[in-house]
């Protein structure tokens, strides 16, 4: 019943060739070749379409046009919090001149002609807040939309929450897995206002592992058959060495900075039990060796100790959660020079709603949060604040209320300096692939000028963080001014 007639011609190198007619075969063609059109345009030119719909997508506290000024800005009369110090300074002068800034002096600098100065009162002045576990793409969708909807809508939304971002006091992300080079590249020509996005590209995991949201009906895996978080970038299946070097080298391709791997189960999918392990060693190494080809690093997602040693024993830089490590395994981490982004989950407040396995999971994560931090206060482990709120516009907006639970285990100073030039020294891991090539975190001289003006003191009251919208009167990022409430 599918036999050709006489005269057919396949259509070259198309999977149903051999059951179609010639005009089904054209019909079928163009109908392929029109939809994967309309998905690289929808996911190529997203940005540039986005500035005609973000009015409506955005909130009340979207991010207005940044001030970008054709003169320097000399910032006076300001306590500082340099991100580096515990202890806050007095008398200085900071002149900002286009994205840097340009001196950090204690008598008044001699200043070009059309320098705006800016009193701050007294106030405290800070650098901008990192986020070395955000997810620009997915944070503020329900995980139920992101399966369905259509890719450009996803961008759509996605852009307006980095701009949301971007006013919460976090002027740099490190993107933890996603399809965010598009934002980013929007971000970074002035189409709109966000955050600098540190990108991973596609989540690199295995059959069965966490980012692996197929249906029992997907199964089994055959062919060149891909699920639609792989269309969309989201995550991305690789079950051998090969598969491995193939994907990293792609998100390589696409503009990623730093790669990230699934290296056990996760809370959010519900067949991956979080003691499940994914890559095998060598798996693991492929990647390793294909980022350092690259001059960057791998960062893992690992929860439990043996998928962590794993990690270790394969060369991984950073580890991801690590909520469920044992104390020989933070031992391990510290003499190695591992890095531990983490991220200080303390209630059911701090994640979506969740039920069934994907809620025991997470309430084992919650369990273990203390005990990680005590670990990495003990052996002295290089430790990040990452936040990775997901699938909630509610919980995003608790961005900054993630960074005062740190005060359970440091002092606010300490948690100010993990958020600032701590997770810039992470970043710089990236080496050449550093997208952002200079000093982020830190208020001195050549430093990007990425700050914040606080109304208080958050050295002493941490508590002035989690309400951005009150508190920071100031947002600068790359030189120019997204928020000054000082005269409001």
């Amino acid at each position: 019943m599918f036999s050709r007639k006489p005269g057919d011609k396949e259509a070259s190198g198309h999977p149903f060739a051999c059951f179609c007619q010639k005009s089904e075969i054209e019909f079928l063609n163009n109908r392929i070749s029109a939809d994967l059109s309309r998905r690289g345009f929808v996911a190529g030119m997203a940005a540039s379409m986005l500035m005609l719909v973000l009015p409506k997508l955005a909130s009340a506290q979207t991010a207005p046009p940044p001030v970008n000024p054709a003169h320097p800005i000399l910032f006076t009369n300001f306590r500082l919090f340099d991100g580096i110090s515990g202890t806050l300074r007095d008398r200085l002068y900071l002149l900002v001149d286009g994205n840097r800034i340009h001196s950090l002096t204690q008598g008044k600098p001699a200043v070009p002609d059309g320098t705006q100065v800016i009193d701050c009162g007294g106030r405290v002045l800070m650098p901008g807040l990192i986020d070395m576990h955000w997810h620009a793409m997915i944070a503020a969708l329900p995980i139920q939309v992101l399966l369905s909807a259509d890719v450009g809508y996803i961008h759509l939304a996605a852009s307006a929450e980095a701009e949301r971002t971007l006013m919460r006091g976090f002027t740099t992300v490190r993107d933890a897995g996603g399809p965010a080079f598009a934002l980013k590249q929007a971000i970074d020509e002035g189409l709109i206002s966000g955050p600098r996005i540190y990108p991973s590209g596609a989540m690199i995991t295995t059959s069965g592992g966490h980012g692996d949201f197929r249906s029992l009906a997907d199964l089994p895996r055959s062919g060149g058959r891909i699920t639609s978080s792989e269309q969309t970038g989201g995550s991305i299946i690789a079950d051998n060495a090969d598969e491995v070097r193939l994907r990293v080298r792609e998100q390589f391709m696409q503009g990623a900075s730093q790669i990230k791997l699934v290296g056990s189960g996760g809370v959010s999918t519900p067949r991956s039990p979080l003691d499940m392990l994914t890559f095998t060693e060598s798996q693991l190494r492929a990647a390793v060796e294909t980022a350092e080809d690259w001059g960057s690093y791998v960062l893992v997602h690992a929860y439990e100790s043996h998928a962590i040693h794993r990690s270790l024993a394969a060369g991984v830089k950073c580890i991801e959660h690590g909520h469920l490590m044992d104390d020989a395994t933070a031992s391990l981490m510290a003499k190695n020079g591992t890095w531990l982004s983490t991220q200080p989950f303390v209630s059911e407040d701090d994640f979506v709603p969740l039920t069934g396995s994907s809620r025991d999971k997470m309430l084992q994560v919650f369990a273990g949060t203390n005990t990680a931090y005590t670990l990495a206060k003990k052996h002295g482990i290089k430790t990040a604040f990452g936040s990775d709120l997901l699938f909630s516009p509610v919980l995003a907006r608790r961005q900054g209320a993630m960074l005062t639970h740190l005060v359970r285990w440091y002092t606010p100073a300490e948690t100010l300096k993990m958020a600032t030039a701590t997770n810039g020294q992470l970043l710089a891991l990236s080496g050449p692939r550093n997208p952002y090539p200079g000093k982020l975190g830190v208020v001195e001289e050549g430093a990007f000028a990425d700050l914040l003006l606080v109304d208080g003191n958050p050295v002493e009251n941490i508590e002035l963080v989690a309400d951005p919208e009150k508190n920071f009167l100031i947002i600068m990022k790359d030189g120019k001014i997204y928020k000054n409430a000082l005269n409001a």
